[in-house]
């Protein structure tokens, strides 16, 4: 699988979507290995949008396609300063990866300080899950884009009212693990996107 992620800011977040619903229009029907995008705005303005297609060469494809040069030329309008992408093929799913009958998608993004550090992380959400899939029932799944040690995580959620009750459920055990994690984690930083817009194949 591959990934794209683009983030920027917005003023105009109405002008925008009706952008990538244009897209959805007009150019997903030709977008070869598209499948699905999730994206959003946050209450500040911060556009943070992931895109996944079947191959990195079914997403250069799709990016030298005239059509999609011109639809980005005019999309491009409606952000504030720099737009800022992020490509990658290590891309992990946890709980079945994303859905798009979420009602509430929490971007997640920092720095682990090393390889070893990564693969631990991993391990833990990994001995997490079975507890998760128990518990935590406003979880419905998550999709990270790595770069090395750095990532962008987006978690599903049934509703944003959901997760936030949910919070309130971890065991002390787990949260005290859950802040050590977290404490390990450089520029961490949490987006929250509570009118998520999806796009299926």
């Amino acid at each position: 699988m591959f990934a794209q992620v683009i983030q920027g800011r917005t003023n105009d977040p109405a002008a925008l979507w009706n952008r990538f619903e244009e897209w959805d229009r007009s150019l997903k029907p030709r977008a070869q290995g598209f499948l699905g995008s999730t994206g959003g705005v946050s209450e500040d303005g911060e556009v943070i949008v992931m895109a996944r297609f079947e191959s990195e060469d079914s997403a250069r494809s799709n990016s030298d396609r005239p059509e999609q040069s011109e639809w980005w030329a005019e999309t491009e309008k409606n952000f504030d300063g720099e737009v800022r992408f992020y490509d990658s093929t290590d891309v992990e799913t946890t709980w079945g990866g994303g859905t798009d009958d979420a009602g509430f998608v929490q971007v997640i993004q920092g720095r682990l300080p090393s390889r070893e550090q990564r693969e631990r992380w991993k391990q833990a959400e990994d001995e997490a899950e079975e507890w998760m899939r128990e518990n935590r029932p406003d979880v419905m799944g998550s999709v990270t884009v790595w770069q090395d040690t750095d990532f962008t995580q987006l978690v599903y959620f049934t509703s944003e009212e959901e997760a936030r009750i949910g919070e309130q459920k971890q065991p002390s055990e787990a949260s005290g693990a859950q802040e050590d994690w977290m404490g390990q984690i450089e520029d961490l930083k949490f987006v929250d996107l509570k009118r998520p817009y999806f796009s299926s194949p």
